[in-house]
């Protein structure tokens, strides 16, 4: 080739050419950020808002449904769930991986300006939204607590200074704060005190009212000055309220402290937080869609000294959890398993040349198209992640191939006489049109996977990318480097090591071993047919998975107790869980989070021991998951939470399962059926659901007719009520730092039953003091905790997990097929999460296995401009795919998506042994040698290229498939199946691909025969 000859008599361009790739991609490498992952995350917008005392309906039907309307208008929103529960709406948007959030950000921002009129009048918390999905696991748990200042204390210093200095670095999306006991003046009423008094609540209330107050005063202006005017209207101690005079009787004062109980407290006293034993607050900082990890937490970690100096010494704040530090662990480890290949397929390379000339040549295209590739990377603002240097690593054993193949001909060229400059001439100008045919038909693998849409497209893109150009700079670098070192630094006396007794040994053998199976032709495509059936039958075997459970170093765990129980009661039975969790040898701290995200619920953070200290993550689950569900009336469910959170509701299983219908009753009477179904199916484990309708509740049937002769509205109940029973936040005090609420309700006592209502007074438009029992009815009945919505409908939705060694796939279907039994046709279903995205995946991932082999077809096909030689290339794909599904069945592990794209490389790298051998035998047959001689000739020939190429992926691939280090489990799969499919495909296609070429060459040349032309005679002429 021409343009192979130019490299080699230009040696000063070339050399300069690569070592300005070489400085370019260092510098690239140098500045590019780290991360776990590629950013896959969907784009994903929390709205909330708040109306203190509102039952779950309430906020569902006046609070959610106008904000989902106009919602639901956005363009690219994917999906739509709300959880309303007493006196709260979360509203959890997740638009288009496509769509750019902050654009997102600002059409929320006017759905929320249009549906404020459609919402009522008595919201306390108008809605906001922010940028984070609540699906995700927060990047860094803190821990503050105190053993001398009260937790109010601790907390204002939390949320007033660590959180919002926390909120404003850049790629933070929220920072919660768990446990929170923020200030607030606690007045508890006596009602009994209140009817000795004749006082109506909501006089006290409106005393109350007018007492605190901080209304602007003005100015004095004078001739020579202006004085501003400054009042105590503001009270900002429990003790001056209780000095407020709520009214006279009998000429005497009734100050607050007369009929109630006035303290300082919290504002929310049934949420809780512990770190261990400790009562603690604990931050929990997430990060927006698409931000650097290592980035925000290195950014934290540079202001928490400065923050700590500014708190008071009696406040500790420690880190309890970092999840940087397991990224860089597996980053790091994913670097070391790269620098291993390297070692291990330069090793090869040496050991079959027994040559440093030919080794370093050969070697030296490692480094220049490794190195290369970060500039690529770098242009197209990709990271240093697992996926995109477990894409360099797998490159280490194929980039090598071309130059093993161009410095072997040249050597070949070499040992027939000729100088060592027209041998790399000619060996180049050879084996030029090989090189390309293999580079090409490897990058083209990969081309259909960059274009793949959805999630499973977006965490793959980075990873074809990398390894296409890694492929290509590869295919360049032996086509101008490898002969121009040829060319200077081998001696005409280099030599392969044809002397090895081994390889010798090895030859002989397969040349009487191929020379059988070509007098055998039929019964070695018998064979064929039957590795084809068997590769047919692996994939629909293979048990099927979507992402590998991670260790990232923490448990999820999620508490839950019977509907209507007390703060108390739970408290009480989730600190059970402590020295259950504490006795595990693999737990180093646990974080126990009481009353959150539901009254009747808790979270469990249990941090694990550096991986080396302890067992695998998924053999403490399997420890805890007995013991700690022992403790009667509370179900714990643990889990270990995604590497990539899909959809935005947090599960507490591996899959959830969604069923939706515009008719509340029958999605409520199926849902508790199909709930009872799922638990007794074999397969599932840790069933639980969102449906929660049996809390205890009062029902209160206001009779209007005897209201109003007693000059009472409903208006005036719904107000002592709220009063009494809300936690109704009646005024506010207002200092430099923070806001903090006076909080009205009734004493203890007196909110315990049903019969406390009766004491409950309430002033008529006459002035007097009515009971409430002589207005309305009153009665005890259940209803809901939450209530659910998934898109505008309602809905129930169900997390679970699968029996160990059962495969999503086998889950999937499982659960498909028990809704079509039991839900009736009016309950619509759908998978959510993980399991959604992998019911879209697989198809996708079949069709883009057929997709890369069309696309491999039609570039041979063109290159060699035959119909039938592609083929012939083609036929060791099946003995690939076999030996990689059989060796992922052997180690016991799923087709998931790392074993995929194992399978899909496997692709590119088997047929570039096939180009070999075809590749040459065409050239052969040119010659005048038969088929059966040109296609012996051109396996024997390439047999030592061959067997070094496979090698050295095989290699390359080998420190994956072992697995050393953190998160090294869940790429196993992909190593593995490299691994396997190539020592299986290579024994089959060194005898499969001679023989198949026999037969293809002669259907070519029937085929040639039957399409040509008769020549015209010279009368037709």
């Amino acid at each position: 080739m021409q343009v192979t000859e130019l490299f080699i008599r230009r040696p000063v361009m070339t050399a300069l050419t690569m070592l300005g790739l070489l400085f370019f991609g260092i510098v690239s490498y140098l500045n590019m950020p780290v991360s776990y992952l590629p950013a896959v995350e969907f784009p994903t917008i929390q709205v909330t808002a708040s109306m203190s005392g509102a039952n779950p309906t309430t906020m569902a039907a006046s609070v959610a449904s106008p904000l989902e309307r106009e919602f639901s208008s956005i363009a690219g929103l994917q999906s739509m769930s709300s959880v309303n529960s007493l006196g709260s709406t979360t509203i959890t948007l997740q638009f288009d991986l496509n769509r750019e959030i902050d654009g997102a950000a600002l059409d929320v921002q006017s759905a929320i300006a249009r549906a404020a009129s459609d919402l009522p009048d008595q919201i306390t918390e108008d809605p906001s939204f922010q940028k984070v999905n609540p699906a995700d696991t927060p990047i860094l748990y803190l821990s503050v607590r105190s053993d001398t200042l009260p937790m109010s204390t601790v907390n204002d210093y939390s949320k007033t200074f660590l959180t919002q200095t926390i909120s404003m670095i850049p790629g933070v999306a929220q920072v919660l704060i768990y446990g929170e006991k923020q200030y607030a003046v606690r007045i508890r009423l006596d009602p009994r005190e209140l009817a000795a008094r004749s006082l109506g609540i909501d006089e006290v209330k409106t005393a109350v009212e007018q007492a605190n107050v901080n209304l602007p005063l003005g100015t004095l202006e004078g001739t020579e000055q202006s004085l501003m005017i400054q009042d105590n209207g503001q009270l900002t101690s429990a003790d001056q309220y209780a000095d407020i005079i709520a009214a006279y009787r009998d000429g005497q004062p009734v100050r607050l402290s007369d009929i109630a109980l006035v303290e300082d407290g919290v504002k929310d006293e049934r949420f809780s937080s512990w770190l261990n034993d400790d009562h603690s607050l604990t931050i929990a900082v997430k990060r927006q869609p698409g931000t650097n990890t290592i980035d925000i937490v290195d950014s934290i970690r540079q202001k928490l000294p400065w923050i700590t100096s500014q708190m008071p010494a009696g406040i500790k704040l420690d880190i309890v959890h970092d999840n940087s530090k397991f990224i860089e662990e597996s980053v790091n480890d994913v670097k070391f398993t790269l620098g291993l290949a390297v070692a291990l397929v330069i090793l090869v390379v040496f050991i079959f040349l027994r040559n440093l000339a030919s080794t370093f040549i050969a070697s030296v295209a490692i480094p220049f198209s490794i190195v290369a590739t970060f500039a690529v990377m770098h242009a197209m603002d990709f990271t240093l992640d697992t996926f995109s240097l477990m894409a360099l690593t797998l490159c280490v054993g194929f980039v090598v191939d071309d130059a093993i193949v161009m410095i072997e001909n040249i050597i070949r060229h070499l040992e027939m006489g000729k100088t060592p400059m027209q041998a790399a001439r000619d060996g180049s100008s050879e084996i030029g049109f090989t090189i390309i045919s293999m580079t090409l038909s490897l990058a083209i693998v990969f081309v259909p996977i960059m274009f793949m849409a959805g999630i499973i497209g977006r965490v793959l893109h980075e990873f074809a990318m990398t390894i296409t150009a890694a492929i290509l700079v590869s295919g360049v670098v032996s086509l101008s480097l490898t002969p121009m070192l040829g060319s200077r630094m081998l001696k005409s006396k280099s030599r392969i090591a044809e002397s090895d007794p081994v390889f010798d040994r090895l030859m002989s053998w397969y040349r009487s071993s191929l020379s059988l199976c070509l007098r055998h032709r039929a019964a070695t495509m018998v064979a064929s047919a039957l590795l084809f059936a068997a590769t047919a039958a692996a994939f629909m075997v293979i048990p099927k998975g979507f992402l590998p459970s991670d260790d990232q170093g923490l448990i999820m765990g999620f508490t839950q107790a019977r509907q209507g129980i007390s703060y108390d009661s739970l408290e009480r039975q989730q600190k059970e869980t402590i020295p259950i969790i504490a006795a595990n040898a693999g737990i180093r701290d646990q974080i126990q989070i009481i009353g959150n995200p539901l009254s009747n619920q808790g979270m469990i953070v249990a941090l694990l021991k550096p991986a080396s200290k302890r067992k695998s993550l998924d053999e403490i689950l399997a420890e805890l998951w007995g013991p700690i569900n022992t403790l009667p009336g509370l179900e714990v469910y643990l889990v270990n939470p995604p590497m990539i959170p899909i959809g935005g509701k947090q599960a507490k299983g591996d899959y959830l399962f969604t069923l939706l219908s515009p008719d509340s009753d029958t999605l409520y009477k199926s849902a508790q059926s199909f709930d009872v179904d799922m638990r007794k199916h074999p397969l599932l484990t840790g069933v639980n659901s969102d449906l929660q309708i049996s809390t205890p509740q009062v029902e209160i049937d206001i009779n209007r007719d005897m209201a109003s002769s007693l000059g009472v509205s409903a208006n005036d109940i719904e107000n002592a009520l709220f009063t009494a029973y809300g936690e109704r936040q009646i005024s506010t005090i207002y200092t430099v730092t923070d806001e903090y609420k006076v909080i009205m309700q009734l004493k203890p006592e007196f909110q315990k039953n049903a019969d406390a209502l009766s004491m409950l007074y309430i002033r008529s438009s006459a002035g007097n003091l009515v009971r409430l029992d002589a207005l309305a009815q009153i009665r005890e009945s259940t209803g809901p905790v939450t209530v659910n919505h998934t898109g505008q409908l309602e809905s129930v939705t169900f997390s679970f997990s699968g029996k160990p060694g059962t495969s999503m796939g086998q889950i999937t279907e499982a659960v498909q097929a028990l809704a079509l039994e039991k839900l009736p046709q009016t309950v619509s279903t759908l998978f959510e999460g993980t399991a959604g995205a992998f019911a879209e995946s697989m198809n996708s991932l079949y069709f883009l296995l057929f997709i890369a082999i069309v696309a491999i077809y039609i570039l041979l096909g063109c290159l060699y401009e035959s119909f039938i030689h592609p083929l012939t290339i083609l036929s060791g794909l099946p003995s690939a795919a076999f030996g990689g599904l059989i060796t992922l069945m052997l180690f016991g592990y799923d087709l998931d998506l790392y074993g995929m794209v194992g399978i899909i490389m496997l692709i590119g790298i088997v047929k570039k042994n096939s180009i070999m051998v075809v590749d040459f035998a065409i050239q052969a047959e040119k010659t005048g040698l038969t088929p059966e001689e040109a296609a012996f000739q051109g396996a024997t020939t390439r047999f030592r290229p061959i067997l070094m190429t496979t090698l050295a992926a095989i290699m390359g691939a080998l420190p994956i498939a072992l697995g050393f280090g953190a998160g090294a489990e869940i790429r196993r799969p992909l190593g593995l199946a490299v691994v396997g499919g190539l020592a299986f495909s290579q024994i089959v296609t060194l005898y499969l691909t001679p023989i198949f070429y026999t037969y293809m060459d002669e259907f070519q040349h029937w085929l040639d025969a039957r399409t040509a032309q008769p020549e015209a005679t010279e009368g037709e002429a």
